[in-house]
């Protein structure tokens, strides 16, 4: 029988390290928002953002499984499982560079030539990726959370140092999307010396449909969760054109940043946990999240006035009630990713996948129905989608009553 409770003092101290972690590297992240807010101009932060935009669906087509189905491979199936998942990384990524090529191409035809430049760039980020994931999937599967919080925090904020370099020395959209490419050499050589790993010759590789049958749902639960955060901007330039989707780039990045960053410690930090827990886990671990993130969301929500305008300067003070609706979104989000992480370690991606599906439609709904109405009343339809979907779906998710026997990620190994 599965323990139904987290090991509170472990799950609270790596959550810590990997939100301190993810927390100091978003604060760096607003410093390059207080560079480029006075280097560059609206529109040449929209040009940047619609590239960014594309740029992170298509990274989110990474997110295929494969580090959970290392993370939670049996002990005597572990190398086979390795090699199997080295050889698949290696091809999916060398396949989405060249897909991320295709659509720079596309984008250069189409008489957008900087989105078309910046997306070629950010594409060889996929060059460095596949040396390393086997190994930083060990890692945390050793229990090294801290040190591959470290590593993971050191690289952002390299890559936001730079960022801020580039924007006050060179004013060009090119100082969001360079940096990227230049700190993942750096992740590479952390990662490999905390966690070396070769294949073992000898062993045959892991089938391949394991892989598929979990990573599949996954894959397109990854690929709808960045059209969730991203379509909305490319709806933004779509329907309003370069310049307001500048001012809306700002206002998620002022009011999300450090939110979704405590999202993303803790979703990398629950899921190896709750592979060994129950449901009961999962409600203690929402419990913990909420007490851990409420305080921080608040005060930023109503400090927004103050500090937006200091960080930012005074031209762009008109978007500070945006970013104190925004800010009130991470909660819900924080919620959902409690329950994403218990679907995954009950092996049901597949219902976060149509929740994330769901959730997705409904916000770009919101995105075109509000557009008119101007950058506020965007923020409140999507705070207000945000909590009546993913609250529905919580509810169903983490109350007792509605639970179904789970299934293990092993068992189907």
């Amino acid at each position: 029988m599965r323990p139904t409770h987290l090991p509170a003092k472990t799950f609270a101290a790596n959550l810590m390290a990997y939100g301190a972690s993810e927390v100091a590297a978003k604060l760096s992240r607003l410093f390059v928002v207080f560079a480029v807010a006075r280097a560059l101009s609206p529109e040449q932060i929209g040009t940047a953002a619609a590239a960014l935009a594309v740029a992170e669906i298509v990274k989110a087509m990474t997110e295929t499984g494969v580090v959970q189905r290392v993370i939670a491979a049996e002990a005597d199936a572990l190398e086979s499982t390795c090699k199997a998942a080295r050889r698949i990384v290696w091809g999916w990524c060398l396949g989405l560079f060249a897909l991320q090529l295709a659509v720079a191409a596309g984008f250069w035809a189409a008489g957008l030539p900087m989105v078309g430049g910046l997306l070629a760039v950010a594409a060889l980020e996929y060059l460095f990726m596949p040396g390393g994931i086997v190994q930083a999937a060990l890692a945390m599967r050793d229990g090294k959370m801290k040190q591959m919080a470290a590593i993971s925090g050191a690289q952002i904020v390299g890559a936001n140092a730079a960022a801020v370099a580039l924007a006050l020395a060179f004013p060009s959209p090119l100082a969001l999307i360079l940096p990227r490419v230049l700190s993942a050499p750096l992740w590479l050589i952390a990662v490999r010396r905390l966690r070396p790993w070769a294949p073992v010759a000898g062993i045959t590789a892991a089938p391949i449909r394991p892989f598929a049958t979990f990573g599949a749902p996954i894959l397109g639960t990854e690929m709808v969760k960045a059209l969730r955060l991203h379509a909305d901007k490319l709806l933004v330039g779509a329907l309003l054109g370069a310049d307001a989707l500048g001012y809306y780039f700002m206002a998620f990045n002022a009011g999300l940043s450090l939110a979704t960053s405590f999202t993303a410690a803790l979703g990398t930090v629950l899921f190896p946990q709750l592979c060994a827990a129950g449901k009961g886990a999962s409600l203690q671990a929402a419990g913990i999240a909420l007490a851990m993130i409420a305080p921080v969301v608040i005060a930023q929500a109503l400090l927004a006035p103050l500090y937006v305008p200091a960080l930012l300067g005074a031209d762009w003070a008109l978007i500070a009630p945006t970013v104190s609706v925004l800010c009130l979104s991470a909660l819900p989000l924080t919620l959902w990713t409690v329950c994403a992480a218990q679907l995954r370690a009950e092996n049901r991606p597949q219902v976060e996948l149509w929740i994330t599906l769901a959730l997705t439609v409904a916000l770009a709904a919101s995105t075109v129905a509000t557009a008119p109405f101007g950058l506020t009343a965007m923020a409140w339809g999507y705070l207000a989608t945000c909590c009546l979907i993913l609250g529905l779906a919580a509810f169903r998710i983490l109350t007792p009553f509605a639970a179904q026997a789970p299934r293990t990620i092993q068992s189907e190994a």
